[in-house]
């Protein structure tokens, strides 16, 4: 049971019992409009709202949230999703590769609405069908196989969301790299190496020999890139694995020296 509901109202998915809604869900509205919110700036500007991204991390335990984005975004003029992203094509489904992988790695369950996996162009309209037309077409069908395997591969790995609701499944490496627009954080399962390593370049350039602590050292396997050709992006990357330094950094032991790809979300996990 879910609740779509607005407000800063405690314990909407906490039991009855203790005083609580006893909803199972609650949709993180905030979450939404920050994030669409930031998404929207020119890249260029997007590190004067660093803190529209990184907000979350005050209350995202508070109740057990769902990441939606929802038919209210994409209706009454407000335009599709692919039309809130600023740039010209290839960088507005850049964007939203990014986007998605950005949302898939968070902790809460996730909600896209119909069209937003196939980069609708025009906004939803509830007297008409979805623009079916598209889907099979250019970057709209490279979008497509970027959200099917992204589920895919969300499905596949619990370290993905078995913690969605514990603090100790989520952990940040750099939050506070607003001059160059890049997150950086783990994903930690129940396993003390179960990690998964994700960072988020949200500018048009690439980024190079960009350092990001890690908690272990060896190889480190590039298991998604959201600019892989496969999915329309520019095939930059760190060519499936990256041995970690012995240079600390971000107060961790050890550290990646890593080649971020414009506009595009990386996951990467170290080998056994």
């Amino acid at each position: 049971m879910v609740a779509e509901e607005s407000t800063t109202f405690a314990g909407v998915t906490r039991p009855t019992e203790e005083g609580g809604l006893g909803f199972h869900l609650k949709w993180d509205m905030g979450w939404m409009h920050d994030t669409l919110q930031y998404m929207s700036q020119a890249p260029q500007y997007r590190k004067f709202h660093h803190r529209e991204l990184t907000c979350r991390g005050v209350y995202a335990f508070s109740e057990n949230f769902v990441l939606a984005l929802s038919h209210d975004e994409v209706v009454y003029g407000k335009g599709s999703l692919l039309r809130k992203m600023p740039g010209d094509e290839w960088q507005k489904f850049a964007s939203l590769r990014l986007l998605f992988g950005y949302m898939y790695s968070l902790p809460g369950k996730k909600l896209l609405f119909m069209g937003d996996e196939l980069g609708q162009s025009s906004e939803w309209n509830h007297e008409a069908s979805l623009d079916w037309r598209e889907a099979g077409f250019g970057r709209h069908k490279t979008l497509q196989r970027w959200v099917e395997d992204l589920s895919r591969f969300y499905r596949d790995t619990p370290t993905l969301h078995s913690s969605d609701f514990d603090p100790n499944g989520f952990q940040w490496i750099n939050a506070e790299d607003g001059e160059n627009s890049v997150l950086s954080y783990l994903r930690r399962g129940n396993d003390l190496r179960d990690v998964l390593l994700v960072v988020c370049n949200f500018t048009p350039v690439m980024q190079q020999n960009y350092r990001v602590g890690v908690p272990f050292g060896g190889e480190w396997g590039e298991v998604m890139n959201s600019d892989a050709s496969l999915y329309g992006g520019s095939n930059q990357g760190d060519l499936g694995a990256i041995q970690a330094a012995p240079v600390p950094a971000n107060e961790q032991p050890t550290s990646l020296n890593l080649l971020l790809p414009p506009l595009a979300t990386l996951f990467l996990r170290p080998k056994r």
